[in-house]
């Protein structure tokens, strides 16, 4: 009778594949100086790139490091955090996956990867208030259509990222189109770890 049922359930299994695959998505907690942010990373629609934030929080590589840039205003726009560039956090860059592959987009509450030409992502990212279709892929469209890779959403914690984007922005911090989004005190990602 147990062999049976055994064979059954491999047999059903074999039918049905996605029966046999783990959770898709991994909850991350953010514990900031402005409270907790959670998310939901959608490790089975952006396998690369969640991987990639995974591998960032699991060696601790976010702790400590902070929400930099706020753009936009009340309930509409994003805040962005991470490495920053210091070659003590960062890993290598990482093959993109724009939207157009994993069917994520940029609505409320997406978290996705900062970059500049498609595929040099490492370890910033941003999370995104409103709806951002802008920042999808435009397959269409010309020149870097690629967008950027959403790989996560909040699931707890938007008031706090209406916070972060809420704080005074300094007139003089950063270069280009950043100068006036920087936040005149940065927001301290104290850790990021996996919650169950």
């Amino acid at each position: 009778m147990i062999r049976s049922i055994a064979l059954w359930l491999a047999a059903l299994l074999t039918l049905s594949p996605a029966l046999a695959q783990a959770p898709a998505d991994v909850r991350v907690a953010l514990d900031t100086a402005a409270g907790r942010i959670v998310i939901a990373v959608h490790a089975d629609k952006a396998p690369v790139t969640a991987a990639n934030f995974l591998a960032y929080v699991d060696q601790k590589r976010l702790d400590g490091t902070v929400f930099y840039r706020g753009v936009g205003a009340a309930d509409y726009g994003f805040v962005q955090g991470g490495a920053q560039n210091d070659p003590k956090r960062i890993r290598p860059p990482i093959k993109h996956e724009p939207t157009s592959q994993t069917g994520l987009t940029h609505d409320e509450g997406a978290l996705s990867m900062a970059r500049y030409a498609p595929g040099s992502a490492t370890g910033d990212f941003f999370i995104v208030l409103g709806k951002m279709p802008a920042m999808d892929a435009q397959p269409d469209a010309p020149g870097d259509n690629q967008g950027f890779a959403v790989f996560a959403h909040v699931v707890e914690g938007m008031d706090v990222v209406k916070t972060i984007l809420a704080a005074p922005k300094s007139a003089t911090a950063g270069e280009g189109v950043m100068k006036g989004q920087m936040l005149e005190a940065p927001i301290k990602i104290m850790t990021a770890r996996r919650v169950p």
